[in-house]
């Protein structure tokens, strides 16, 4: 990330539904890592957008240790580490930090066992 190198382990993940506050349903999908030796559970909530579009959000955390700019950045290195594609970063006014991650993230984690299955039924359960 940013010309720095992280050693990230991944020790387990999972992905089950949800619904949405407007009825819609969401793909949420956990994974616990280790990156630089700080453990974490990280979470990635995707739903269907505009065109339909697959598009995943997670918040860093301010309370992780390094603050929100730390968590994000490993954050990121966990997505890149498991899909080999960086999410995009992208930080508001009011000082959250969002990662954001795309139908091919999605693809790259629908590689893993663990998650795989529910990926493929969310995609044919949301499709149009």
């Amino acid at each position: 990330m940013d010309g720095r190198r992280h050693m990230v382990k991944v020790i387990g993940g999972s992905a089950e539904f949800k619904r949405g506050r407007d009825g819609r349903k969401l793909l949420r999908i956990k994974i616990t890592a280790e990156v630089d030796g700080v453990r974490s559970e990280y979470e990635i909530t995707y739903g269907r957008y505009e065109k339909n579009t697959a598009r995943g959000f997670a918040s860093a955390s301010a309370n992780a240790p390094g603050g929100r700019e730390a968590d994000a950045e490993r954050f990121a290195a966990v997505v890149e580490a498991l899909t080999g594609v960086k999410p995009k970063i992208r930080r508001r006014s009011d000082g959250t930090i969002v990662i954001v991650c795309g139908r091919e993230h999605l693809d790259g984690f629908a590689r893993y066992a663990e998650l795989a299955d529910a990926i493929m039924k969310w995609l044919k359960e949301t499709s149009q």
